[in-house]
């Protein structure tokens, strides 16, 4: 039988709080956690770990990078290429990104010519690839698609979408997950050994909408338990790899959007959430990024190949 391992409360850390906060990233070469505020065009870094317990991302630290870039146009997801760069896909193209110096270079574009549409969850499959989707910028219905970004190719998977999310990969690179949040419904599908690309037709996984919920962003641990974070419920749920749930995790923020394992162990999961559309007096704590302790241990997430 599988547990749903231990979890401390959430911890509000000191951070930016934002409107649509997405895309936590822990780069595992640097050591620092990066995120995104997509409806500011914005992505955060924390500092570069100093030291082994150093864990908090908006700690202050003088050899820090700056604390956010600015874009000139919404930016969600992000991999890593190397220790300085990362991939990142905006609303018109997927980016190199230099950490040092703060310049972008294009890599491929992603439906640049459909104004209505922007990027949204994303993730690097284990052979080096990237998968990411898209959607309407008012959610409008069926306005999306899942591509994956491979070896130069970017490649439309799944479509139509309305708001893309929990795209994540099983610790044996088995299979690939993702969710449309506005069905409330989540998929798994097959992977060909030899190079990620789909290898059979998605499998219904997790059916969220009948107990009323939105799945939002997710990542599976090592154990290959999958953490989603549930849009409008306040939570973030585990469920065992085939599927069932074992239990959830409440944290003061309604719109939760996406977890990523960090730290030196890979074992604190960083949480983001979102304050668009609600009254921040009554919820303070609403566009929070969050940490929680966790006997889980997370997956490194994998390198990019350009």
């Amino acid at each position: 039988m599988t547990a749903m391992p231990g979890t401390g409360s959430a911890t509000r850390l000191d951070a930016p709080p934002c409107r649509l906060g997405e895309g936590p990233l822990w780069h595992p070469e640097r050591g620092q956690l990066f995120w995104f505020d997509i409806l500011a065009g914005r992505l955060h870094a924390g500092p570069r770990r100093t030291d082994p317990g150093q864990t908090d991302p908006a700690q202050t630290d003088p050899g820090a990078e700056p604390g956010h870039w600015d874009f000139p146009g919404t930016v969600s997801a992000a991999g890593w290429i190397d220790r300085d760069r990362l991939l990142l896909a905006s609303d018109t193209a997927l980016l190199a990104f230099d950490i040092e110096t703060g310049r972008t270079e294009p890599v491929a574009p992603l439906e640049a010519d459909n104004p209505a549409t922007r990027s949204n969850d994303g993730r690097a499959d284990p052979w080096g690839g990237f998968w990411i989707g898209t959607m309407g910028r008012a959610a409008e219905p069926g306005a999306g698609a899942i591509y994956r970004y491979y070896r130069g190719e970017i490649r439309r998977l799944h479509a139509p979408v309305t708001i893309p999310n929990a795209i994540a990969f099983t610790p044996d690179g088995g299979a690939a997950s993702f969710a449309d949040t506005a069905r409330g419904l989540v998929w798994r599908q097959r992977l060909a050994p030899a190079d990620g690309w789909p290898a059979a037709e998605p499998e219904p996984f997790i059916d969220a909408a009948a107990d009323g919920l939105a799945p939002d962003g997710a990542v599976f641990d090592r154990a290959g338990r999958f953490w989603n974070a549930q849009w409008g419920a306040g939570r973030l749920a585990c469920y065992a790899p085939d599927g069932r749930l074992l239990g959830a995790v409440r944290l003061p923020a309604s719109q939760t959007t996406c977890p990523a394992f960090g730290g030196p162990t890979l074992s604190r999961l960083f949480v983001t959430s979102a304050h668009e559309g609600l009254d921040r007096a009554a919820e303070p704590a609403a566009g929070a990024l969050f940490a929680l302790e966790t006997e889980a241990i997370g997956q490194p997430e994998h390198r990019i190949g350009l």
